[in-house]
């Protein structure tokens, strides 16, 4: 039900866009972006991830957006990466207990200020659908603890393109994302259990380009 609702929501945003195209008629709506992302996640801990600290370690990952424009000022924004591998420590020595790896599309609506010339910053809220894979890599805890499969949160952003032309710009972006995993133990840690809510602060930079 978690990914029909991403898709049906992907899908809205899609049939809208011959009305757009309209109001648009004088400009192109489409926008790209790339971005790099410093992860940084917010750990937080009960269960038994707080007894073993497991933990997600902080990463800069790659990130391609895709922005369609309604109007000169409502846009939205799907994000996307290719599912990226995230180091898990564990212990006070915070030492490697394995890797899993993470796919998180973002779908937001975004409002632009388009009255400050070449500053253009913006605001946007939507959701976010993580995907875990590998949910059992954790070969430093003999493989018996497992994530869940997937994870829905809301997103939340602020960022600012710098228009150098027409069609380029720069990028400065950060967005909040609220994602959390169960986790369970099996094998001797079975009946064991905890929760990991992971709640990543993402500030990037990147490069603007407006077809």
């Amino acid at each position: 039900m978690r990914i029909k609702s991403l898709v049906g929501a992907m899908a809205a945003v899609v049939s809208l866009a011959p009305i757009a195209a309209q109001a648009q008629a004088q400009e192109n709506p489409w926008m790209v972006r790339v971005r790099a992302v410093d992860l940084l996640w917010q750990n937080g801990q009960s269960g038994l991830v707080q007894a073993a600290n497991v933990k997600a370690k902080n990463q800069v990952i790659p990130e391609f957006d895709v922005s369609y424009f309604f109007t000169k000022n409502i846009a939205a924004e799907l994000v996307l990466t290719w599912p990226q591998q995230v180091n898990i420590t564990y212990g006070p020595g915070n030492a490697n207990a394995g890797k899993i790896t993470a796919l998180p599309p973002s779908l937001l609506a975004q409002y632009h200020f388009t009255d400050l010339g070449a500053f253009k910053p913006y605001v946007g809220a939507g959701i976010n659908y993580t995907i875990f894979g590998n949910r059992q890599n954790f070969p430093a805890l003999g493989n018996q603890v497992q994530v869940d499969q997937s994870s829905v949160g809301f997103v939340g952003q602020v960022g600012m393109d710098y228009m150098l032309d027409r069609n380029w710009g720069l990028n400065v972006d950060v967005k909040y994302a609220t994602m959390s995993t169960n986790v369970t133990g099996s094998g001797t840690l079975a009946g064991a259990s905890g929760k990991l809510t992971l709640n990543p602060w993402m500030p990037a930079v990147g490069v603007t380009y407006k077809f």
